[in-house]
């Protein structure tokens, strides 16, 4: 069934941000969009007893990168292990790809669908290789998508916190993604990057510098959550803190979190920043300290990054970390130095269920999601492939709604690594449909500032999806019976029909147009890429209004 115009019949509507909460309800759409009603002739879709939620929105993947298609290269086996065969559409444009934890562009676009999910951010793309993340996005069907550019550790922002010029900076960071048709900034282990890249010691503190007293991390955060907030940017800075996945790092997120108190800031895979004890010697949760501090600034929002046991792949800017993963697995890697402005690293892994810092790591995170008191401000997310596959977010969201799936998984674990946490102590909250709906749909699409998605109000982007009521939540939320994307039906009794391309969120702020001349004599005198060369061009979606 595929119609301009369409009423979905008699369906349990959970669509938190218009405060449905399970209400029996008609959705109307037309040309693409949510509408108050269609004509009595207009075709009908009878969704009675079932599930009605505005499609999934993922806050923080990793689909579209160059890093991504290195990681594909360093996993042919796996590759292989999972061929995709072309669904069986309509008009029989069906493509064959493959899967594995980092699948092929068409079959990332078709698994999103099948999992009812119609939005996605890859979270981390070098500026450099926006053309390469632009041209996946073309080839990754039905899903709207966008990409957040890596800045923390930019040369040329470096030199314009060292010089005080945080108005050049403010231009800079403008100018930067209107010309590579980014949709937010990025930042990942601010100066720790640089720092690595010249052959020092990652920082740990973020008073350490190699440049000078001006140019720490906190100076860093500080800048660049400043400027971010001066441009009215739709989604505030993405951080990544620095010493991801590492015990006692608690005390450096707390701390970021305090750099950028008062000022709108996203804090992203909280779980690997949540840890207590000390390097070398203990792991401990500190998920307790990170929610109380969260639950007390609402100018904070966060994404877990839920560790899900089985394989998984460390996909990340941050160079040093990935050394670290390949030092401690001595399995194959990938380490690149993104000239002016990041690195980049790549590792396969296996979280296992029987080894001390997964079992922590998946009990930080889920301890993360239950004491949060807003899920509208900590929001699902595995930090795909990093922490699991977003194939995996079925199984998550039964853990958050079942005590006893939590429990189940949990005596499998060995109780000496887990000794003090919050689930040992018996944390019993169970999700409700209405905020699994929030931390899937509503809650991201609040925080990135995406006023037509993630709810079914009159004029939102008809993004809809329909699952058969079930007591197996896992197997629910793994089949949707009908998925509908801008107003197209996609998914048609749990089947792949369609695949209509996705649109590209982008944004271009405005700027200072003086600052121009610096950049290009900044790219005249270091990039080997001629300024010309740099913008992304004609983009086929115009950029959102600010």
């Amino acid at each position: 069934m595929s119609s301009e115009r369409l009423r979905l019949c008699g369906g349990i509507v959970h669509d938190p941000a218009n405060g449905i909460d399970g209400e029996v309800r008609d959705i109307c759409v037309e040309d693409g969009v949510i509408v108050a009603d269609v004509p009595r002739d207009a075709p009908r879709l009878d969704v009675s007893g079932m599930i009605v939620m505005p499609g999934g929105v993922d806050i923080h993947c990793h689909v579209a990168s160059a890093g991504v298609n290195h990681a594909r290269r360093l996993m042919p086996d796996e590759r292989r292990h999972d061929p995709a065969p072309a669904p069986q559409f309509t008009d029989g444009t069906g493509r064959s790809g493959t899967g594995g934890i980092v699948p092929s562009t068409f079959t990332t676009g078709y698994r999103y669908a099948t999992l009812g999910y119609t939005t996605a951010f890859d979270a981390a793309v070098a500026p450099l290789t926006a053309k390469v993340c632009h041209a996946s996005l073309d080839d990754t069907p039905i899903v709207d998508a966008g990409f957040f550019a890596l800045m923390g550790n930019d040369e040329f922002l470096l030199r314009q916190i060292e010089a005080g010029e945080t108005g050049l900076a403010r231009d800079y960071m403008a100018w930067l993604l209107g010309a590579v048709g980014a949709y937010a900034v990025k930042i990942v282990n601010p100066g720790g990057i640089d720092a690595w890249k010249a052959g020092h010691r990652n920082l740990n503190t973020l008073d350490e510098s190699m440049r000078g007293d001006r140019v720490t991390p906190r100076a860093i955060l500080d800048v660049l959550t400043t400027v971010a907030n001066e441009l009215g940017l739709p989604h505030p800075v993405h951080i990544h803190c620095n010493n991801l996945g590492v015990p006692g790092n608690v005390a450096t997120t707390l701390d970021s979190m305090r750099v950028v108190a008062g000022r709108r800031a996203h804090f992203t895979h909280l779980q690997f920043h949540s840890y207590g004890g000390e390097r070398g010697k203990s792991w401990t949760s500190a998920a307790a300290e990170i929610s109380d501090y969260v639950n007390a600034h609402p100018e904070i929002t966060a994404d877990v990054g839920q560790v899900m046991f089985g394989p998984a792949l460390t996909l990340s800017a941050d160079s040093p970390l990935e050394y670290l993963l390949h030092e401690t697995t001595g399995g194959k890697w990938v380490n690149l130095d993104i000239e002016l402005e990041t690195g980049c690293g790549i590792v396969p892994y296996n979280y296992e269920e029987k080894a001390a810092a997964a079992a922590l790591q998946w009990v930080v995170g889920l301890e993360l999601f239950l004491l949060s008191n807003d899920p509208w401000r900590v929001v699902l997310s595995t930090d795909h492939p990093n922490g699991g596959s977003f194939l995996a977010y079925p199984q998550l969201i039964e853990l958050l709604m079942s005590r006893d799936a939590r429990r189940e998984c949990f005596e499998r674990l060995n109780p000496r690594f887990l000794a003090g946490s919050a689930l040992a102590d018996g944390l019993a909250r169970e999700y409700t449909l209405n905020e699994i709906a929030i931390v899937t749909r509503a809650g991201p699409a609040r925080i990135l500032g995406l006023k037509r998605k993630g709810h079914l109000g009159v004029g939102a982007d008809a993004d809809v999806t329909v699952y058969q009521r079930s007591d197996r939540i896992a197997e629910m939320f793994s089949m949707p019976r009908y998925v509908l994307k801008s107003g197209v039906l996609v998914v048609e009794e749990g089947q792949l029909r369609r695949a209509p391309p996705g649109r590209r969120l982008h944004i271009r702020p405005g700027y200072d147009e003086a600052v121009v001349s610096n950049i290009r004599k900044h790219f005249e005198d270091f990039s080997t890429m001629r300024f010309e060369s740099y913008p992304v061009r004609n983009l086929k979606d115009r950029p959102l209004n600010l």
